[in-house]
């Protein structure tokens, strides 16, 4: 009986302390559900894994010779910051080109001498043609028919010079758009030989040195964003209500004597429930601009329930 009683008690033991282990590594992996500080208090994720929400692989955007390498491992960029260089010598002489051309046309456009010239010859034609038909009217003999019909021609082609005046001056305007979008796009042919951050973060790696031929797509440049960063845990699927998403969350994070705190906002919620513990993944994102949180790190979220209502999890 007293073996009996022994095996009991010592099969009772190992199951507590099993079970005690299986707690802690749980607690420190994140897979416990969040726990309130208080009937009223906010909800508590224990642990949560902060992660890079982005990172980029820069690429060249044409063919060519890299020119320089602008920036090295570990240099942080904001963006539209130069990271490269391709060689841009001859797409430089054909925007000037296309400058100069636009400068031309521009001022053929602005020429208006020719319309001014048809205009003044239309108005003495007409003034020669109706003098000639008054004096004819006065003095029968005076004028010629065969003379009126010359100067009825001579006013009919100053209209017609005055319609080709207006419609050259028209032609014009329009060559001076096509010299502009050929300027515009000569102008991005220059830019697009310019690597440049598509926004603000940390040079990783630098794949290409100056002197490399590079297509199009080929990565030059690796950018990790770190001013924001995603904090990602698992939350007992009863606090993961569908008005969870948007809400303020508070990120702790403990290194060694010094506490940081940091604002940020639940902005996913998992729609699938794990069948073992009953949790759901959460992720907010971390405001990081004082640029001190690093992904790898480890730290715990909180946020206040919607409804002010905090249910405990449920009872095991």
């Amino acid at each position: 009986m007293k073996r009996l009683l022994r095996r009991v008690l010592l099969t009772r033991f190992l199951f507590i302390r099993h079970t005690a282990v299986a707690v802690a590594g749980m607690l420190a992996a994140g897979f416990l559900p969040a726990v309130a500080a208080g009937q009223n208090g906010p909800v508590r994720i224990d642990s949560v894994l902060l992660k890079v929400i982005e990172e980029t692989e820069v690429a060249a955007g044409k063919e060519g010779v890299i020119a320089r390498i602008h920036v090295h491992e570990g240099a942080a960029v904001d963006e539209g910051d130069p990271l490269a260089q391709l060689d841009d010598d001859e797409s430089r002489l054909a925007a000037e080109k296309a400058r100069i051309e636009v400068e031309i046309a521009t001022r053929r456009a602005g020429n208006d001498i020719n319309v001014r010239f048809a205009r003044k010859s239309l108005a003495v034609a007409q003034a020669e043609l109706r003098r000639a038909r008054e004096s004819a009217e006065r003095y029968a003999a005076s004028v010629s028919k065969s003379e009126l019909d010359r100067l009825q021609l001579v006013a009919e082609r100053a209209e017609l010079e005055v319609e080709q005046a207006d419609h050259e001056a028209s032609i014009a305007a329009l060559t001076v758009k096509i010299k502009q979008n050929e300027l515009q796009r000569a102008t991005e042919e220059v830019d697009e030989r310019r690597i440049t951050a598509p926004a603000a973060g940390v040079v990783v790696s630098v794949a290409r040195s100056a002197g490399e031929w590079v297509k199009p797509g080929d990565p030059v440049v690796r950018l990790v964003r770190i001013d924001r960063l995603r904090a990602e845990g698992f939350l007992d699927a009863s606090y993961a209500t569908q008005d969870l998403t948007g809400t303020p969350v508070r990120l702790l994070v403990e290194q060694g004597d010094r506490r940081i705190e940091r604002p940020g906002t639940v902005v996913f919620l998992s729609p699938e429930i794990d069948p073992v513990n009953g949790q759901v993944r959460v992720w907010a994102e971390i405001d990081n601009a004082a640029l001190d949180l690093r992904a790898g790190m480890r730290g715990a979220l909180e946020f206040e329930p919607s409804d002010r209502e905090v249910k405990q999890p449920p009872q095991k």
